[in-house]
């Protein structure tokens, strides 16, 4: 029976190498027939980049073919670091604009600001060029220079010469006291090694007698499996699962557990997750939440279960291709789509698992972690919205740094009453307006009234509408003047303060965090949510 099986087994895989070999076959033969038989010339590179691209778009969208010239962009997303001079660029109507200037890098050294114009790198002009071509012009290896030209406002044009850096973007943008017992730690990305950033903060905000801590992994795509292990292990004991592994062939499955003795595996946290807390985020906080090891907090994770391997091919290109799904220590994959040659499928609830935490709550599989306790983020109303979109606040923080070289109040700084007024003139001369989804509806309404005919008989009401939302629209920054103002208020300490000021900024009208503080200061309230179900 046993040696049939084999048999069987060895004729399944000799089929399908065959079909392999025959597929390779005829792809090959079509690509010779069309490159000599075409009516235009073809692009060899470019051609197969469309057929790769596409026989990958069949799988699931983290399985992708990265070319030789993609290979430092990749390497950016691994580790974090790069050569080059430390700032982030926009292009705005063919205009390039420097949006964000790491602190403490080449271009933050030199006095660039957020919202400078940039003209021209290493004497060519970058007008209307795109975000990637110029961040190529700008790269390069540490300790060579780049010649750039900027414009600041009415200021004359200055030419710079920058020596590029080895720049490593931190995965840890913030980390303090929050209150006397409570720290509180910003993760942004499971990059390679950046384990250890987080290992350093826990230490630091220990040292400040840190008694209870607040992980945030709100917006965190993930990254590095091997650093969401450790990070894991940081919290629970030496010798713990953290997670299984599991794939087409069984040999390749695995079981990875920590291996190092925890810096604190009893401290009372919250781990903070969003819809966009993906992969390896999602490992921790399920890891959290099946140990008992903290409550986690926030809205349900996006639902990424999948493991990718980076596989070498050949010229220096690569693969990184889907080999495996993930499962918590409790047992459960919290992939929450399903690919296949057929299509996208979502499991429906009832079809979803449950599961047991150590001290039996249950959890479910297939649609993301849960959250203990669901708190939603405060909903951005539609001035805000517009606001953002058309970077109105981005250019009055622009104006503001440019005419205040110091923030009075420092990192204490508030929207006044008499600022609030200058930034509603600054839109008023900006015309600025926005559309809402009623109008949106009016103007459909409108159209088909024209089509069939009826459009003068409604025409006086629709026009009163109009004019009705219109004066509604112009009470609605006054009217959510609250939300307004601390997203201008982040966006200006920004300009001084860099990343960190923007998140410091943040945390006072953080619904989450603070619903974590109030957590965490009822010690029985916080128990209660890891007791059994």
């Amino acid at each position: 029976m046993l040696a049939g099986c084999g048999i069987a087994a060895s004729l399944a895989f000799t089929d399908q190498y065959f079909e392999l070999s025959k597929q390779l076959e005829i792809f090959s033969s079509m690509y010779k027939e069309v490159n000599t038989y075409y009516v235009d010339e073809i692009e060899p590179a470019r051609f197969m980049r469309s057929g790769i691209d596409a026989m990958l778009k069949s799988l699931d969208p983290y399985t992708d073919f990265i070319s030789e010239s993609e290979i430092e962009d990749f390497r950016f997303m691994t580790t974090g670091q790069y050569g080059g001079i430390g700032a982030v660029v926009s292009n705005r109507d063919s205009i390039i604009v420097i949006t964000d200037p790491y602190e403490g890098f080449p271009a933050q050294k030199a006095g660039i600001l957020a919202g400078d114009l940039l003209l021209e790198v290493d004497d060519k002009k970058v007008g209307g060029k795109s975000t990637e071509d110029i961040s190529k012009l700008l790269k390069g290896q540490p300790k060579t220079t780049v010649k750039l030209k900027i414009k600041r406002g009415n200021d004359p044009v200055k030419e710079l010469v920058l020596t590029r850096e080895e720049i490593s973007v931190k995965s840890v943008p913030y980390y303090e006291m929050l209150n006397a017992e409570t720290g509180y730690l910003k993760y942004t990305g499971f990059k390679n090694q950046s384990g250890q950033e987080v290992a350093e903060a826990i230490k630091a905000l220990k040292a400040k007698q840190m008694k209870k801590l607040i992980l945030d992994l709100r917006d965190n795509p993930g990254g590095s499996l091997d650093e969401a292990i450790r990070i894991s292990g940081f919290f629970i004991p030496k010798g713990s699962l953290v997670v299984d592994t599991k794939g087409k062939y069984k040999d390749w499955d695995k079981s990875y557990k920590t291996s190092e003795e925890p810096l604190d595996p009893q401290i009372p946290m919250v781990v903070l997750v969003n819809e966009s807390s993906a992969s390896a985020s999602e490992i921790v906080s399920g890891v959290m939440q099946d140990y008992d090891r903290a409550v986690v907090m926030g809205v349900k994770s996006f639902g990424k279960g999948l493991v990718q391997t980076v596989r070498p091919l050949t010229y220096n290109t690569q693969l990184k291709v889907t080999t495996a799904k993930y499962y918590t220590p409790s047992g459960r994959c919290v992939q929450a789509i399903s690919y296949s040659q057929k299509g996208r499928t979502t499991r429906p609830d009832s079809l979803k698992m449950a599961f047991k935490t150590k001290n039996g709550r249950t959890v479910y599989d297939g649609g993301g972690v849960t959250p203990d306790v669901e708190v939603k983020e405060s909903e951005t109303p539609l001035v805000l919205q517009a606001l953002y979109e058309k970077r109105l606040l981005f250019d009055f923080a622009t104006l503001y740094r440019q005419q205040n070289p110091t923030l009075q109040g420092g990192k204490d700084f508030t929207i006044s009453n008499d600022l609030f007024f200058t930034f509603k003139t600054f839109l008023k001369e900006k015309k600025f307006d926005y559309q809402t989804e009623s109008e949106k509806m009016l103007d459909s309404f409108k159209e088909k009234a024209k089509k069939e005919n009826y459009l003068d008989a409604v025409k006086q009401e629709l026009e009163k509408l109009r004019e009705k939302y219109h004066h509604d629209k112009g009470l609605d920054l006054d009217k959510h003047r609250a939300m307004v103002s601390q997203a201008l208020k982040e966006e200006i300490v920004s300009r001084y303060f860099f990343q960190k000021g923007r998140i410091e900024a943040s945390l006072s009208s953080d619904v989450q965090v603070k619903q974590a503080l109030e957590l965490l200061a009822q010690p029985a309230r916080y128990q209660q949510y890891l007791k059994s179900n």
